[in-house]
């Protein structure tokens, strides 16, 4: 400033007052200068060669920290230092304090702004490895970005009224009601969110179902206070953390990470086509390549069984014998055994429900070897296909409710039945 000042006397200005106005203009375009001057060097040399070294290593970490622009915002810090450097007592004698006050204000909101993109790069870099899905940390990440503006705040309001943080700190007791009204559901979600990685109840990736929010899809996301779940038409359910410990809710993991998704579903079979099999349907059965063997033993053991008990077989209610019921069910289970989409390690069979009005249920109980969804419904469609077209060939008849159609043949053939009979008449 003495220099500034002894120049500006050099070209002949001898007002104090205008000297030391030009001399305060001058300082502050030059103190302008050169913050603009070096947060250049910073950004553009600085930060380029960062990015070369960066970009030219094999580490993974260090490019995550340049996308989430952490050494960028690194380069704030520099103007700022300049400032306080130059506001001494010589320079802006009446403004010092605030200055510096100012300045000291800016280099903390900038803290806390690197801190901020620093914790979101260390999310970024945990979620590269697979533990991540298992025990997210975005929750207390979040946390610790809560504490930090708190903090933050604190020390900018303390910097510009010159007082000491320990004065606000010592009233942060009297609010703390107003603490927990204002952050209940972080402080919920927070808790939500240990127990829920404690206890391993949810994972990025998991399919959960949840019905009472609409929810039925995978996991994209584990925060604070929400769980992110894309529904299976896209569309995103938002559900408080603390809700999947509050509530119900089921989720799929143990079905994907066992390799078989189930098959549950039953066909229903017309009772009154059930029968025993005659000689015919019996040789029929036996041209069938997957029931030959099972209609050889069955036989076998019938006659058997029927020789050492006397059984009269004049009468087909005496003794032991097939029905066209029990070798479909036969049929039924060699053909999901021999099927390439069936999970052969895990439970398979087929068995008679309870009879209802619809008729006797035969239930197929078995896993695909393939989870995802679209396949498991091709595995599944091809099945039933196959048995509703076969069935038939056992004589039995699948049930189905009268249709329109059914009713108005019904009621032609009634009436073609009274016609012929007026003519016999």
């Amino acid at each position: 400033m003495d220099f500034i000042v002894e120049q500006l006397n050099n070209f002949g200005i001898e007002n104090p007052k205008a000297v030391k106005a030009l001399s305060v203009t001058i300082m502050i375009l030059f103190i302008a200068i050169l913050c603009i001057i070096a947060n250049f060097i910073a950004k553009h040399i600085v930060i380029r060669i960062i990015t070369h070294v960066v970009k030219r290593n094999k580490f993974q970490w260090d490019d995550i920290l340049l996308e989430r622009k952490v050494f960028r915002k690194l380069s704030h810090i520099v103007p700022a230092i300049i400032i306080f450097s130059f506001a001494d007592a010589e320079t802006f004698p009446n403004y010092e304090d605030l200055i510096k006050q100012f300045a000291i204000a800016y280099l903390i909101i900038v803290g806390i702004t690197i801190i901020n993109s620093f914790l979101n790069a260390i999310n970024d870099i945990y979620q590269t490895y697979e533990i991540s899905k298992i025990r997210p940390i975005k929750g207390y990440i979040q946390v610790v970005k809560i504490v930090v503006i708190i903090i933050g705040v604190i020390l900018v309001i303390a910097s510009l009224i010159g007082e000491s943080p320990l004065v606000f700190l010592s009233g942060i007791g009297a609010l703390s009601a107003i603490f927990m009204l204002v952050f209940k559901d972080s402080i919920l979600g927070l808790v939500a969110g240990v127990q829920l990685t404690a206890n391993d109840m949810v994972r990025v990736g998991d399919w959960i179902e949840m019905p009472k929010y609409d929810a039925d899809g995978d996991i994209i996301d584990i925060s604070l206070n929400t769980v992110k779940v894309q529904n299976w038409d896209k569309t995103i359910t938002m559900i408080p953390a603390y809700a999947l410990i509050s509530d119900s809710f089921k989720n799929w993991r143990g079905m994907q990470t066992a390799g078989g998704r189930r098959i549950k579903r039953s066909i229903f079979i017309d009772t009154t086509s059930i029968a025993f099999c005659t000689e015919e349907m019996v040789e029929k059965f036996k041209q069938i390549q997957i029931l030959t063997e099972y209609i050889s033993k069955r036989e076998h053991e019938i006659v058997e069984y029927n020789a050492k008990n006397h059984v009269n077989r004049n009468n087909p209610v005496n003794g032991r014998a097939m029905t066209n019921i029990g070798v479909f069910r036969s049929y039924i289970s060699n053909y999901i055994q021999r099927h390439p989409g069936i999970n052969k390690n895990m439970t398979l069979m087929v068995r008679q429900l309870a009879p209802t009005e619809l008729g006797l249920p035969l239930e197929i109980y078995a896993f695909t070897s393939d989870i995802r969804w679209d396949v498991y419904e091709s595995i599944q469609a091809d099945i039933f296909d196959h048995l509703f077209a076969v069935a038939s060939e056992f004589e039995l008849r699948i049930f189905q409710s009268p249709s329109g159609n059914d009713m108005r043949s019904m009621v032609e053939g009634e009436g073609t039945e009274g016609r012929e009979r007026d003519s016999a008449n």
